[in-house]
């Protein structure tokens, strides 16, 4: 088992082919994940991106998986990563899962505010 490993879901009213792009540019990558060296392992188009992490200081497993569901899309994250040299203690390997995780929801209700903006509830989303 991964030292840090966070699973986070959030749905988004748009499309998958609306919301895939916001994770194809490496640029963006940097920007959502500074502390990451992510290489691309599968570029699945509108169901999105798998990354192996491979920087100095975290290794593992990176993954954005969008489910189309209904008039929208499930944004599944899951990132699994082993910090490079050393062990975490078990109390640190927490304090950081947590912050991967509230960032991971940060990103997730980010992109819905940014994407959804202006639809009323129960309307369908405009692509």
């Amino acid at each position: 088992m991964a030292t840090v490993d966070v699973v986070d879901e959030t749905f988004l009213a748009v499309a998958p082919a609306r919301l895939a792009p916001e994770f194809s540019d490496p640029a963006v990558w940097r920007r959502l994940w500074p502390d990451l060296a992510l290489r691309v392992f599968a570029d699945r188009g509108d169901k999105g991106v798998r990354w192996s992490v491979v920087g100095d200081a975290w290794q593992g497993s990176m993954e954005v998986w969008l489910e189309a569901v209904g008039d929208g899309t499930v944004l599944h994250y899951f990132l699994r990563v082993d910090p490079v040299g050393a062990q975490l203690s078990p109390r640190a390997a927490t304090r950081e899962a947590v912050r991967r995780q509230r960032a991971a929801k940060a990103l997730a209700f980010g992109l819905k505010d940014r994407l959804e903006a202006g639809r009323p509830p129960g309307v369908p989303p405009r692509d």
